[in-house]
C-alpha cells in the first residue's frame, strides 16, 4: 500500500515537472476559464480599448486663418501679425500658435515685409 502512494506521488511530481517544462500551458488554460458569475461581472464592467498613446487622442487645433476664411495674410495688417510675435519680436512656432504650414509660410513672409517697410520693428524695444 505504501508503494501505491509513492507511485502516485512520483507520477504526480513527474507530471507536474512535465507541465512546468511545457511552459505551464495547463495553468494558463485553467486561469482563462471563467465561471458564469465571473463572466456576468466582467460584462458589467466597461472595457478599456486603447488605440494609441495616452496623449494621442487629443483634438487637433484648427488653423485660425482657415477658421476665419482668410486666403492671404496681408503684411499691412500689423495687429494680426503682432499676435504671432513674442515679446522679443520673434515669430512664434506653429506648435504654439496652431497655424497650418501653408499659413505659417505666408505669415513669415508677411512679417518680413512689414519689418522691411518699417511697420513692425526688427527687435522689440525692451531688447535694445
Amino acid at each position: 500500500m505504501a508503494d501505491a502512494t509513492t507511485d502516485t506521488t512520483t507520477t504526480a511530481a513527474a507530471s507536474g515537472n512535465a507541465a512546468a517544462s511545457s511552459g505551464s500551458n495547463a495553468g494558463q488554460q485553467q486561469a482563462t476559464q471563467q465561471t458564469p458569475e465571473q463572466k456576468a461581472a466582467a460584462a458589467d464592467q466597461p472595457t478599456i480599448t486603447r488605440t494609441a498613446a495616452p496623449g494621442a487622442n487629443r483634438r487637433r487645433t484648427r488653423c485660425p486663418f482657415v477658421a476665419a476664411g482668410i486666403e492671404y495674410i496681408d503684411y499691412k495688417d500689423t495687429d494680426t501679425l503682432e499676435r504671432y510675435l513674442n515679446e522679443q519680436g520673434k515669430l512664434l512656432p506653429r506648435r504654439l500658435t496652431g497655424v497650418s504650414a501653408k499659413f505659417q509660410r505666408q505669415l513669415t513672409i508677411a512679417v518680413k515685409r512689414a519689418r522691411h517697410v518699417a511697420l513692425l520693428p526688427f527687435v522689440a524695444e525692451n531688447v535694445r
